[in-house]
C-alpha cells in the first residue's frame, strides 16, 4: 500500500502543477482583459472623433497595440471599434518555474453609447503587424492678440470707425483659412470675432476685437465663456463685454 501511494505521489504533484500553471494562466489573461479595459476607460467620451482619432490615441496608451480599426466616426452608427492587442502576466512561486506572460486581442467600442468600463469583447488576434499612425496634422492657430490689437487700430482713427476699414484690417491678417471672421457694426464701434470650428463640447478657441474711435482692443475671452452654448465667441460679447467670471 505504501508502495503505490509512493508510486502515485509523483502524478499527483504533476495533477496540482498542471492545475497551478492553468491558474497562473488564467490569472495572466484577466491582467490582460483589465488592461484592454483601461484603454477603453481612456477612450471612452462624448466628444465626436474620426476612427484615425481613435486608432491614433490608443497607439498612444502603454502596452497596448492596436491590430484593426472599423467604423468612420464616433458619432456615426455603431460607432468605432478598436480590436487591441495587450499582455498580462501571473506569477505562482509555489508552482510557476517562471513567469507566466499571455497575449490577448480585445474589441472595444467607442460611442456615445457606450458604457462606462464597458467590458471588451474576447476576438482572434488578426494577421499582421500593429497599426501605425502618422502624427496628427498642427491644429490652426488664431493670431496673438496683440497683432490683432494692432491692425485694428489702424482702423481707429480720426475720432470715428469705418466698418469698411476694419474689415480691411481683418483681411490683413493673413489668416488661417480655417478661421471664421465677424465684423459687426453699432453706433460708433465695431466688434470684431475670429474664432476656429468647434466640437460642441470643448470650449471654443476664439479671440475678440472692439473698434471705437481712437481705440481698439483684442482680447481671449475666459475658458468659461467660451463653453458651448455661453455665447462668449459672438459678436454681442465683443461690442458688449460679458463681465468675468470670479
Amino acid at each position: 500500500m505504501r508502495r503505490r501511494l509512493l508510486l502515485l505521489a509523483p502524478l499527483l504533484a504533476l495533477a496540482v502543477g498542471c492545475g497551478a500553471l492553468q491558474n497562473s494562466e488564467d490569472d495572466a489573461a484577466g491582467a490582460a482583459r483589465e488592461a484592454a479595459r483601461k484603454a477603453g476607460e481612456r477612450l471612452y467620451g462624448q466628444r465626436p472623433r474620426t476612427a484615425e482619432e481613435v486608432g491614433r490615441s490608443a497607439s498612444l496608451l502603454d502596452g497596448v497595440e492596436v491590430m484593426r480599426v472599423t467604423g468612420t466616426e464616433t458619432h456615426a452608427g455603431d460607432g468605432v471599434h478598436v480590436v487591441v492587442r495587450t499582455s498580462g502576466s501571473a506569477y505562482d512561486p509555489w508552482f510557476d518555474v517562471d513567469e507566466v506572460i499571455v497575449r490577448r486581442c480585445f474589441e472595444v467600442r467607442v460611442s456615445p453609447a457606450s458604457e462606462w468600463r464597458e467590458e471588451p469583447r474576447d476576438v482572434d488576434c488578426p494577421d499582421g503587424s500593429p497599426l501605425r499612425f502618422a502624427p496628427p496634422p498642427p491644429p490652426p492657430e488664431l493670431p496673438p492678440s496683440g497683432a490683432v490689437e494692432a491692425k485694428l487700430a489702424g482702423a481707429a482713427r480720426d475720432g470715428r470707425v469705418d466698418e469698411d476699414e476694419v474689415r480691411r484690417a481683418v483681411a490683413a491678417l493673413d489668416l488661417d483659412p480655417a478661421v471664421r471672421t465677424e465684423v459687426e457694426a453699432e453706433g460708433d464701434r465695431v466688434g470684431v470675432v475670429l474664432s476656429l470650428p468647434g466640437n460642441g463640447f470643448d470650449p471654443q478657441d476664439c479671440l475678440l476685437g472692439s473698434v471705437g474711435p481712437g481705440a481698439a482692443e483684442a482680447w481671449v475671452p475666459p475658458r468659461i465663456q467660451r463653453m458651448p452654448g455661453e455665447g462668449g465667441c459672438g459678436t454681442g460679447n465683443a461690442l458688449h463685454p460679458q463681465p468675468a467670471p470670479h
